[in-house]
């Protein structure tokens, strides 16, 4: 279960926010200004922070340059009614993870939260997750309940690109550039090869599938979700 802090001064927002996030599965924590949010990291497990920008003492945005000037990665979505193109400019530049402007969706909230944890677990752990796949960078392994395998570099570094961005589709220029570089000897037919390949390997895994999105290249679909 993930612990999400909350900051925000406005008691009914952040009682909202709170409710919202219990009634969803994740811990919370709470904080009504930059001040005690830094507190309240010094003294617990936090994998989020679900942040105001306009608040007393300690503003949002200095809270995540003090952060990020200390060394810390943990993944911080904003909050804000400040819609100007310059504040969310701002909240980028000081290392926000993510910006979503007040009033918002609350299914959108949750979906940007689910994405930002995943994300931020690729990154810790150098693993990924797909239902009852894993795939293990650090040696190239994908594990499924039948199976344990070490593929080639190139299948395994397609697979983890398409399955980190679910439903983003990637054209066969851009998935070349990535994982293939500058290598005179391939083409963009060499993404067709892979991919084929990598449909082959896992048709009968009903976690993913990797779609072709025609004219413009390919995306991976999760059924985990």
């Amino acid at each position: 279960m993930f612990d999400i802090l909350v900051v925000e001064d406005d008691k009914n927002t952040r009682k909202l926010l709170t409710t919202i996030l219990k009634n969803h599965g994740y811990n919370t924590l709470e904080a009504t200004n930059g001040e005690e949010a830094l507190d309240v990291l010094d003294h617990n497990h936090v994998d989020l922070m679900v942040l105001d920008v306009m608040m007393p003492r300690m503003d949002g945005f200095e809270l995540t340059k003090t952060l990020r000037d200390g060394g810390s990665q943990l993944p911080i979505l904003i909050l804000s009614a400040k819609q100007n193109v310059v504040d969310i400019k701002q909240g980028f530049l000081v290392g926000i993870d993510d910006y979503l402007t007040k009033p918002f969706d609350f299914d959108v909230l949750l979906l940007r939260i689910k994405a930002l944890l995943r994300r931020s677990k690729i990154v810790t752990e150098n693993k990924l997750t797909v239902g009852n796949v894993e795939l293990d960078y650090n040696s190239y392994t994908v594990t499924t309940p039948t199976f344990s395998e070490q593929l080639p570099q190139k299948e395994f570094l397609l697979l983890f690109k398409l399955l980190s961005y679910p439903n983003v589709v990637f054209t066969r220029l851009q998935l070349m550039d990535e994982i293939w570089g500058m290598d005179a000897e391939s083409d963009e037919h060499t993404v067709n090869v892979h991919i084929n390949r990598l449909r082959t390997r896992f048709a009968d895994t009903p976690d993913f599938e990797i779609v072709t999105a025609r004219g413009l290249g390919y995306k991976a679909v999760r059924h985990d979700e």
